[in-house]
């Protein structure tokens, strides 16, 4: 052993001096012990996801209600009672279908004293027709006066004014008739029945209609957005490309084939808003009227545009950022300018070139020059509407 050896904080190089003359005294008898590196710190693992250049629609978002294009309460147009109901709550119906019949024998009554108020009419009129027919030929031979002729001729006159009033008496009372048939005035679908068998229902009443009916098919989105997207809608409305996509945001049911019919003739002074409506088929009943939906509307496409998810963004004081993964497994915090965010990927203006790598999970341990082990996820393809399209993976 070699002795009497005196450690001190010296340099390195004196340092290692010493430490060699120790392993060489100790070499007698042991074999020499292998130098060792010093230990690197691990890398960082981080999910990734690959720059793509994609054609990306531009959309609006917005959120809208379902509302019918017509809706009808269905009312009496004459005093009765109900005699029978022919549908029941919920049913569809379609324009023409009988829906109430009320008590005829009232109308029924009145009818029959109208017409043979016609056919008294009809007789008294014949008469004097005749009357006047036969005094016309006394008259051309003087026989009679022309006072009395004059009398005649307007007896004439006046019953057959009298036969056109009961005519029209007798198709007012048909038509009366008629009402006691109530109808439904367009195809849709029957709310609430209010009125049941034996009810009596007035005329034109606005407190208590029989029943509402509500138009399913085709139906309307009503829907909101800001005033200075309206060029922009405008734009897209005269080319024909305004398509409405709306999501219900409890169920995730979706429908794509919107288009864009009404955009309101003035901007809300107090909100900002201008409110615009998209027309659905709606042939299956599935969109409900009064229901909340998400809108998105297409007014156009960014060609070319740089695509990450929106989870690689990072947002600081001076910016917003993202961390590129580089080919020697370490990181670059890169200032980046983002275009616009649609769904869950973000279009980047500058910052970052198609195929490079950036990461999307694990920003808050990497540091400028960190090593990072990448974790591959790709980003998944965009769909029409802004989002991912399926869950493919690109490794």
């Amino acid at each position: 052993m070699i002795s009497h050896v005196r450690f001190s904080f010296a340099p390195f190089a004196g340092a290692s001096l010493v430490a060699a003359l120790i392993l060489g005294g100790c070499n007698r008898g042991a074999s020499s012990a292998a130098p060792t590196k010093a230990t690197a710190a691990p890398a960082v693992p981080v999910q990734v996801a690959v720059v793509q250049q994609l054609d990306m629609p531009r959309r609006i978002e917005s959120i809208g209600a379902v509302a019918t294009l017509r809706n009808v309460s269905v009312k009496s147009q004459v005093d009765g009672v109900i005699a029978e109901v022919h549908f029941r709550e919920g049913d569809d119906v379609n324009a023409g279908d009988r829906l109430v019949s009320l008590d005829r024998r009232p109308f029924e009554n009145s009818l029959r004293i109208a017409r043979a108020d016609l056919a008294n009419a009809m007789a008294e009129a014949a008469r004097a027709a005749a009357d006047a027919e036969r005094y016309q030929q006394l008259d051309q031979q003087a026989v009679v006066s022309k006072e009395l002729y004059a009398q005649l001729l307007t007896k004439r006159d006046t019953t057959r004014a009298q036969v056109q009033a009961k005519e029209a008496a007798v198709a007012n009372a048909e038509l009366l008739l008629s009402y006691t048939q109530i109808r439904a005035p367009m195809t849709g679908r029957t709310g609430q029945l209010l009125l049941h068998e034996g009810a009596l229902v007035k005329a034109n009443d606005n407190a208590f209609p029989i029943v509402t009916i509500n138009q399913l098919a085709p139906i309307a989105v009503a829907y909101a957005v800001p005033e200075e997207t309206l060029a922009e809608i405008r734009a897209a409305l005269d080319a024909k490309r305004a398509l409405v996509t709306v999501t219900d945001r409890t169920s995730g049911l979706k429908r794509e084939d919107g288009k864009l019919e009404f955009v309101d003739n003035t901007v809300d002074a107090t909100t900002g808003m201008i409110t615009l409506k998209a027309i659905f088929p709606n042939a299956d009943h599935a969109l409900w009227p009064g229901k909340f939906m998400n809108v998105g509307m297409q007014v156009g496409q960014d060609l070319g545009a740089l695509v990450v998810p929106s989870t690689a963004v990072q947002t600081s004081q001076s910016g917003s950022t993202i961390y590129v993964l580089k080919p020697d497994g370490t990181v670059d915090l890169r200032p980046v300018k983002i275009a616009r965010v649609t769904g869950d990927v973000s279009l980047i203006a500058s910052g970052v070139k198609a195929g490079e790598t950036v990461v999307t999970d694990g920003q808050l341990r990497l540091t400028p020059g960190a090593r990072a082990e990448s974790k591959p996820l790709g980003l998944a393809p965009v769909a029409a509407d802004g989002g991912p399209a399926a869950n493919q993976k690109k490794n």
